[in-house]
């Protein structure tokens, strides 16, 4: 059904827009701007703080209005500052009235060319000042996180930050305290801003109020470039713009794209670019040896390499992580299957068959009457942008569920971490949609590669070469238990650390942020990572071109060339040029066979104590242990109880207790959860070491 729509006439122009649209937007239908600062529409219903936005608005009263506070109806007459004396006045008084205390140091604040008061200031202000006080002056820069500065004297009051944290990322941890004139923004009770979506009001703030500590000082507007390209360290693949200069990643910047991030991005995927400059970074081919790893020529190390396969045959086992992109986990299934025939391989996880029957946008979480979260881990930690998603729907009245209903409404969406329950309820719920978290960045696009790269059933044999393919495999427990069974070990990775004590041979890897390539994300939304800056070593598919040539096997080097060959096999013959900046959500599917049975509920163990949940915390791995600014954003020491459980044990957030299991026991502070099932506790995998399924509490 059509929207109603309204007439209504704006400088002049008549024009034809939907009904309860905002002026601000409606104004846009006619190409004519209403210059604003504050006005942000992803943070919610607008506050006209700033009073740019103010126009003549008939009918109604004779006073400027402010037009972001105002929505679209017919008979409506608007005169912006360009066809109204009072609105360019009201406009110009604004501005000057903004820059009393604003300091005039545009040569060095890092918003200087980027700035929207900067834009608007040489557009609608005055030419000069009339102000001959001293300007007032603040404590700078204060450091508000590790990654975030404040420079107070720059704050224009637009309120945009401390919005998001009330009512977007809802951590209410940036305030407004003061009133009046002695208005400013701060950190509630001056604690760190340590929320993992801190970033966003860096990009947010119109001024250079709020500034990344890693950016800060670092590059101007005419000496980057931006790369459009697409996150890698988690499996929502939110889209991302890569600032660079001199060949080096500078910042990352959201990308909005609406249906996946809403131009969101959680901490680790703005700030973790630090992994790409460490000290343990490999760059050539390393060789076991008895005092550490030797680096080696290429063609030596490709030669060793070649030996190594030739020697296992098909009693070879490949570990992959779900890092890989589609285009370098399909060139080395063709090379290992294609030379050795088939054999097994340790997938990063499996994704249930016939969630692409229930396929739909993130961003229909937002939109559905009621969500269903089955998730033993906090969606946060493993699929960040999700969760923000699911506040966004609760804000806009549904209900948020954490079982399922015996019956669920009409326009329910269930998002789990389970993949067996997934796959029932893809068939069996009644849902809408179905969202599956996976572990991985690209789990399913890496699954996809390596089924199509060759036919035949895998050897069950014992492996005598075990294949570790990126550093989130290396550091697995279970493959590191493979590597030790295993004859040989070769490793595919960026840091020599990661390898240390399990690899005899190891070869580069790369970051997705120097390599070209497609991957997958949670959707099943095949999106185009690109290079923003060149590796200290040749991409994985260029060696492992090199090394197909060994075999006798024609293998390109170039991921356009790769993904050709895999998209007529898995998406439909899709060019790779036919992948824009923002992807498309391919239509349904045919459902799959429905499961025979419902999986197991996640209840507590009845007469073993608490059941125990542990998971792999967002702020960790390779990239966050060597990005020393996210360092404090790890989570230590703590463990999540249910309030029914807390209040049971007489214990409160803050709280130190005694948690044990089979003769461990280790003391962490209490943080209670609202999404865990009563009888469940969950610590993050560094602080369970030693516990097992069942725990004791006690205060």
């Amino acid at each position: 059904m059509s929207a109603e729509l309204v007439n209504l006439t704006i400088d002049g122009l008549p024009i034809q827009v939907p009904k309860g649209l905002g002026l601000v937007e409606a104004a846009l239908y006619g190409g004519i701007e209403i210059p604003v600062f504050c006005y942000e529409p992803r943070l919610g219903p607008p506050v006209g703080a700033c009073r740019m936005c103010l126009c003549e608005v008939a009918p109604g009263p004779p006073k400027p209005q402010a037009a972001c506070t105002l929505t679209a109806a017919d008979g409506m007459e608007i005169k912006t500052a360009l066809t109204s004396e009072i609105a360019r006045d009201a406009q110009n008084s604004t501005l000057e009235f903004i820059l009393v205390n604003h300091p005039l140091d545009c040569p060095v604040c890092d918003k200087g060319g980027e700035c929207p008061l900067q834009d608007l200031t040489f557009r609608y202000g005055p030419g000069n000042t009339r102000m001959e006080f001293p300007k007032r002056t603040f404590e700078k820069p204060i450091p508000i996180s590790p990654t975030i500065a404040l420079d107070r004297e720059r704050c224009i009051l637009c309120y945009r930050c401390t919005r998001f944290s009330e009512s977007v990322a809802e951590d209410g941890q940036l305030v407004a305290v003061n009133r009046g004139s002695l208005s400013m923004i701060a950190t509630f009770e001056d604690e760190p801003y340590r929320a993992p979506f801190s970033g966003n009001v860096i990009e947010l703030c119109p001024v250079g109020a709020l500034t990344s500590t890693q950016y800060r000082f670092e590059a101007r507007p005419w000496e980057i470039q931006n790369v459009p390209s697409i996150c890698g360290h988690c499996p929502v693949g939110c889209n991302i713009s890569v600032t660079t200069r001199e060949g080096n990643v500078k910042r990352i910047l959201s990308r909005n794209h609406p249906e996946v991030d809403q131009g969101w991005l959680c901490d680790k995927g703005r700030f973790a670019f630090g992994h790409l400059r460490a000290s343990d970074r490999i760059a050539d081919p390393l060789r076991r040896t008895s005092n550490g790893f030797e680096p080696l020529s290429w063609d030596d190390g490709l030669d060793e390499a070649a030996r190594m396969l030739r020697a296992a045959g098909v009693a070879t086992v490949t570990a992959l992580s779900g890092t890989e992109t589609v285009e370098q986990a399909f060139a080395l299934g063709k090379l290992l299957r294609g030379a050795l025939g088939a054999h097994a391989a340790v997938l990063p996880e499996e994704i249930p068959d016939g969630l692409d029957a229930l396929r739909a946008p993130l961003s229909a979480i937002r939109d559905a009457k009621t969500v269903v979260v089955l998730c033993d881990e906090p969606v946060e930690q493993r699929a960040p942008v999700v969760e923000l998603w699911i506040k966004a729907a609760r804000r806009n009245g549904a209900r948020i569920l954490r079982e399922l209903p015996d019956a669920p409404a009409e326009g329910s969406v269930v998002v789990t971490d389970d993949a067996d329950r997934a796959a029932w309820c893809a068939q069996r719920c009644g849902a809408s949609a179905v969202y599956y978290l996976p572990c991985t960045p690209n789990g399913r696009g890496v699954a996809d590669a390596w089924s199509a790269a060759a036919e035949g059933e895998p050897d069950d044999a014992e492996p005598r070469l075990l294949v570790v393919s990126g550093d989130v495999a290396a550091l697995d427990p279970g493959v590191r238990d493979l590597a030790k069974r295993a004859g040989s070990v070769l490793g595919i990775g960026m840091y020599s650390e990661s390898f240390a004590g399990i690899a005899d041979l190891v070869f580069p890897g790369t970051s997705f942020l120097e390599r070209d390539g497609t991957t997958v994300n949670l959707e099943g939304r095949l999106q185009r990572q690109r290079r923003a800056v060149f590796a200290p070593c040749p991409d994985e598919l260029a060696w492992i071109a090199k090394l197909a040539e060994r075999f006798g096997l024609e293998l390109s080097p170039h991921a356009s060339n790769v993904f050709a060959e895999i998209s007529a096999v898995c998406y439909g013959g899709i060019g790779f040029g036919e992948i824009g900046e923002q992807a498309q959500l391919p239509a349904r599917t045919a459902a799959a066979p429905p499961p025979s049975a419902e999986p197991a509920s996640n209840k507590s163990l009845q007469g073993e104590g608490l059941r125990l949940l542990t998971y792999r915390p967002l702020f960790s791995g390779p990239a966050v242990e060597r990005t020393p600014e996210l360092r404090f954003q790890q989570p230590s020491g703590e463990i999540e109880l249910a309030r029914a459980d807390a209040l049971t044990r007489g214990v409160f957030t803050g709280d130190t207790v005694r948690v044990s299991s089979n003769g461990t026991s280790v003391a962490l502070r209490v943080r209670i959860a609202h999404d865990l099932t009563p009888g469940t506790v969950r610590v993050a995998e560094p602080d369970a070491a030693g516990l097992h399924a069942a725990v004791e509490v006690r205060k």
